[in-house]
This record gives structure tokens, sequence and C-alpha cells, in this order.
């Protein structure tokens, strides 16, 4: 669907537009851009627009991987809430995800980003694509921009997918006929100085060893405590790919993420991730992957009030190392289960 300029709203006046380095795939744009032009918009207004909009604006973000929306009046975390339940879309609250990073809880829907250091880089993932349990849609608000960096990079994983299938198809094959299994070790305490730095008890929702261990065994984790009250937990195997249509494969994962990035002072990066057999990657094929998503990634670079809906299923995200002070909140919605189901080797 290409970009138009013609208003489709009598209350704010709000456009389809392109924006510097927007990509195209075929009939899709990527990401997906409205701009709202009126100066004095109230927050009611917008409200009004994403309730009427509502259809529309979740099966755009599932066809192009992305809606950002742009000038709108949203310039607080409490408006990014009032947006978010005007989509009518099933909060999936951090408390009861499975992820490695430490949040700050906003409001009922609405965390902060991963709290990391600002020269830790945060590679590309699908959000929680490494648990069993993962949310289909995230959305994102710029409540300050950086004064330098920062930008949240977002790649397609279909086009991912065909590239690299058309350049290392063994390792495609294997990833389907395999999957991957993931393994982090959690402190006992939260440790913020580290992007998978949420502590067992937190991630697990549990408060002693043994409900712990009754928690893992339920999701078919293996584990092992180490010294210091950590916690060593390997997933099953999970998909590597997802096929979210009929013909429509997505690389969903979190291998370049785990790969590159799930270091720390208790996680050895030769450990963070196997293909579901417990053979080591491809580290060719790896690389490749690394390549492709750099290849494809679009940089958001934020402006204060921007909201961006994706589908978690679609697009990936990360984080580029910033100066200053950058607080970028984010919501879950639409909790979804995953497991292993082995593609035919044929």
């Amino acid at each position: 669907m290409p970009p138009t300029s013609e208003p489709v709203s009598a209350s704010l006046t709000i456009e389809t537009v392109a924006i510097d380095g927007q990509q195209t795939y075929s009939d899709t744009v990527f990401p997906y851009v409205y701009v709202c032009r009126t100066n004095d918009g109230t927050l009611s207004q917008a409200v009004d627009w994403v309730t009427d909009h509502r259809d529309e604006l979740l099966s755009l973000s599932t066809i192009h991987g992305a809606v950002l929306l742009r000038g709108f009046p949203t310039p607080t975390v409490d408006a990014f809430d009032a947006v978010i339940q005007a989509l009518s879309i099933q909060n999936f609250e951090y408390r009861n995800s499975l992820s490695n990073a430490v949040r700050v809880i906003r409001t009922q829907r609405v965390f902060s980003a991963n709290q990391a250091p600002p020269d830790v880089q945060i590679f590309f993932h699908h959000e929680m694509a490494q648990t069993p349990v993962y949310p289909k849609r995230i959305m994102f608000f710029c409540e300050v921009a950086p004064d330098h960096g920062g930008a949240t990079p977002i790649c397609r994983s279909d086009i991912l997918y065909q590239r690299l299938a058309e350049r290392c198809p063994e390792f495609i094959r294997t990833c389907e006929t395999q999957g991957l299994k993931y393994t982090n070790v959690m402190p006992g305490e939260d440790d913020p100085q580290s992007s998978m730095g949420r502590s067992w008890q937190s991630t697990l929702q549990v408060d002693s060893r043994a409900a712990a261990e009754s928690r893992l065994a339920e999701l078919n984790y293996t584990w092992q405590w180490l010294e210091d009250d950590c916690l060593k937990a390997t997933t099953p195997p999970l998909p590597a790919i997802k096929e979210v249509v009929p013909g429509r494969k997505t690389f969903f994962n979190q291998l370049i993420a785990a790969y590159c990035g799930w270091s720390d002072s208790r996680n050895d990066l030769s450990e963070a991730i196997r293909h579901g057999d417990g053979a080591p990657l491809d580290a060719g094929a790896v690389q490749q992957a690394i390549n492709i998503a750099d290849e494809l990634a679009f940089d958001l670079a934020w402006q204060v009030g921007d909201v961006v809906l994706i589908d978690n299923t679609i697009a990936m995200h990360a984080r580029r190392p910033f100066k200053g002070t950058r607080k970028v909140v984010a919501s879950l919605a639409d909790r979804c289960t995953q497991a292993f189901e082995p593609a035919s080797a044929a």
C-alpha cells in the first residue's frame, strides 16, 4: 500500500507519509507511517482516532511489520497508556513474562525498555522468542529522546528469512528440523547493569528454590544451581522459524541477540544458544544472519511522543548505544505460547 497524503480523520489532520530510509517490499512499506498535522490536537481526539482505526492499525502492523504514529498529541506515558487501551488488545503484564531484562513498571500496561547502561548495544531479537510464552504485539513510546544515538533499529524477519534461505539453505533446514534452545544464568538479585540481569525470583515469579524448580519443571526446562544463588536454566527446543500465515515464514527467534549479546559476569556467549539437539550453530551462517539483519535495519530515530506498533512475529527490534537521557517505554499484548514441532527434513 503506497503512502498517500490524504487526510484520514475529520477531527485531526492525519496523513500517511514516506520518511527517510523507509523500505519497500512488494506492496508493503516498512515502517508504515501516520503523521498528525494538527498542532493543537487533544489526547481525546487521538484516542478517538485510534479507536476508530483500531482494526486498520492492527492489520497494517501485520502486513507491513510496524506502524509509526508521529506528531500525535501523546506527550506522556499516561497518554501512551490511553492509546494502548484504545486498541482494545489483551494486556500482557511484564511481570508475567520470562524475559531476562530488568524493567521499571510505569503503569499496568507500560514498563521501561531495557534498562542496560547506555553504552550497551541490544542486538536484534523478537521479544521473548527464547521462551515458551511471547507477545504477538509490542508497542513502544518515546518519553525522552536521547541527545545522541539511541535509535531503535527494526528489521523485517520475513525478508531476512527469504534472504538467509537463499544464502544458507542447510542452516535454515537445520533450524526448521532441530529448533533452538537457550541457556542463561539468572542472578539471585536483580542486576540492572546487565541487559539480562533479572533475578530468578522475578523471572519465575517465585520466592524459593523449591518453587523455582517446580516452575522450571512445568516449563520443561533443565537447570543447575550455581554459586552466589545464581540459577542456570536451559529451555527445551523452541522454534527458530515461524510460519505466520501459509507461505509467509519469519526468522522468529533470539539467535542474534543470544549469540552476540548474552554475556555478562555470569553468562558465557559460548553456552547461550544451541540447536535443539545440542549441536553448536554454524558460525558462518549466523554471521550471514547478522549481516542480513544489518542490511535490512531501519533505524527509528526517536522523537518525543512517537508511538510504534510492531507485530512481534514479523519484525525484530534492537537498541543502539546512546548519550544523554533516553526514556523509551514499552507495552506487550496478546499473549501466545509456542512449542517446537520439527519440520520434515525432506
